[in-house]
């Protein structure tokens, strides 16, 4: 992903320094292909760069944003990691250290490409915000400022990932409990009778809300089911939890707000 946002910024004619040191064979493969100039250590970046990318597995966003703060960087450092709003505030107090100005970021979709356009969400400074749109003005990364400051891109990442990612999961089990019992094929049959995603659905939030009662059950069922199949009954058991905190809507109508507040608070289920 760092490769393929860094060469839209490239085609673009901004001159995209690296470091080669440590990186795998295939990194170096990468960044020549792409023309980007290599640096002898990150002090040689820090010191000629104007904006600083870290884009990596978010287990490292710390140590990479502590290693950059090490040197006296003084441009724009843009997190583009899939981290917490309070992990991106402890990676802005680090570089604290710093005359940096800090922008958090987060990007959804696949690597940008020529045949697919990617999102990079951006919430910091308001001149940062005007100024990094520019990197990629026509390419296949499209820059979206949100208003708020530091967080809120990190938590505009984190609230689609986490619909998104744990639905593939759930999806790959259901799939798999189906696959157990030869029933894979009717299983995808009726899935493609519906073709929206269930996080455009808001409107059906209330309701589930209200039937959650019901539903929680049968989700423990589901977990017996898996149980039986040998296979992991985790993210059922999860939603069961879930809808239990929704114990005190049943059967009434609610508002989407009022059904969102309950999720924060769990009655007392026995």
């Amino acid at each position: 992903m760092g490769t393929a946002v860094a060469a839209q910024a490239r085609l673009r004619g901004a001159e995209v320094l690296w470091c080669p040191a440590g990186r795998s064979a295939a990194s170096k493969e990468r960044a020549l292909r792409h023309g980007f100039t290599a640096v002898g250590d990150l002090g040689q970046m820090a010191a000629r760069a104007d904006i600083i990318f870290s884009i990596c597995p978010p287990a490292h966003a710390e140590e990479v944003a502590a290693a950059v703060a090490a040197y006296p960087f003084s441009g724009v450092y843009v997190d583009a990691n899939a981290v917490s709003p309070a992990t991106m505030a402890s990676i802005s107090a680090i570089m604290l250290r710093t005359k940096a100005t800090v922008v958090d970021g987060s990007i959804i979709g696949s690597p940008p490409s020529e045949s697919k356009a990617t999102r990079l969400y951006l919430s910091g400074p308001t001149e940062a915000l005007t100024a990094l749109p520019l990197l990629f003005t026509g390419s296949a990364v499209r820059v979206h400022s949100l208003p708020g400051g530091i967080g809120r891109a990190s938590a505009l990442k984190l609230s689609y990932s986490s619909y998104q990612k744990a639905s593939r999961v759930l999806a790959a089990v259901a799939y798999a409990l189906a696959a157990d019992y030869g029933v894979e094929e009717e299983l995808l049959d009726i899935a493609q009778s519906r073709t929206g995603s269930y996080l455009s659905e808001t409107v059906y939030v209330p309701k589930v809300a209200a039937r959650a009662w019901r539903w929680a059950p049968e989700m423990h069922e589901a977990a017996s089911a898996l149980t039986e199949a040998g296979l992991p009954t985790d993210l059922v058991e999860a939603a069961a939890r879930v809808m239990q905190r929704w114990g005190d809507a049943k059967d009434r109508p609610l508002e989407l707000r009022e059904a969102l507040e309950l999720l924060h608070d769990p009655p007392e289920w026995p």
